[in-house]
């Protein structure tokens, strides 16, 4: 994996799905965020089927102007999940939609920069999606899974801010990035956000402008 600007990082890991268990549950520890054993467990699983290029983007339909993968558009897949003509082809697009937005929001959270309105569409797309999910299952058989859902759309945020955290361990943030987690906590209440900037010597507050703590 890499990060940061410039010159990648590269981090060798010898077993992807382990590397994910450590790094989410360290994040979890470190912003006190709780949730349930088969929910960390979903998330990793999450993460590394989707560190998979194949598993996360679409082959665009042959005739269009799209060529090669893509991420399908959100409401596109909003749209699949509310004309599936079986439930489980519902709950299934439902997931989906969850997913992407999960692993977007948290592991492409700097392609956003200036884009803030797409971060948190992709939040309340994702809670949503994973909500209805949890509601569905609720009456069925799937009550377990059902539960997951419904815990990460509970805490789709902070799990965001998890997910962040593992993405970005060795960021160094910019001038730009601490404007733009300014606004991000103004947007969507990251705490995670919060902390960063108050680390970074910049007091929080829901005003005009930031406060500089030095």
């Amino acid at each position: 994996m890499s990060h940061g600007q410039g010159s990648p990082r590269v981090v060798p890991v010898a077993n992807l799905r382990e590397f994910f268990h450590d790094a989410l549950h360290g994040a979890l520890e470190r912003q006190h965020l709780s949730v349930e054993d088969q929910t960390e467990h979903y998330v990793v699983n999450l993460l590394t089927l989707f560190a998979r290029s194949d598993a996360l983007y679409e082959q665009a339909p042959q005739g269009t102007s799209d060529h090669g993968t893509r991420l399908k558009p959100l409401v596109v897949m909003l749209t699949e999940a509310l004309e599936a003509p079986t439930p489980g082809e519902r709950h299934r697009a439902l997931q989906r939609l969850g997913d992407v937005s999960l692993f977007v929001a948290g592991f492409f959270a700097q392609s956003f920069a200036r884009k803030l309105v797409d971060i948190d569409y992709h939040i309340a797309m994702g809670g949503r999606a994973y909500g209805a999910l949890a509601d569905a299952l609720a009456r069925t058989r799937s009550r377990v899974l059902g539960q997951v859902f419904a815990e990460l759309a509970e805490k789709f945020q902070p799990m965001v801010d998890a997910l962040n955290e593992v993405s970005e361990s060795s960021y160094q943030h910019s001038d730009r990035d601490i404007l733009r987690l300014y606004e991000l906590w103004l947007k969507t209440g990251s705490q995670r956000s919060f902390h960063i900037l108050k680390r970074l010597g910049v007091l929080p507050a829901p005003a005009a402008g930031a406060t500089l703590a030095h």
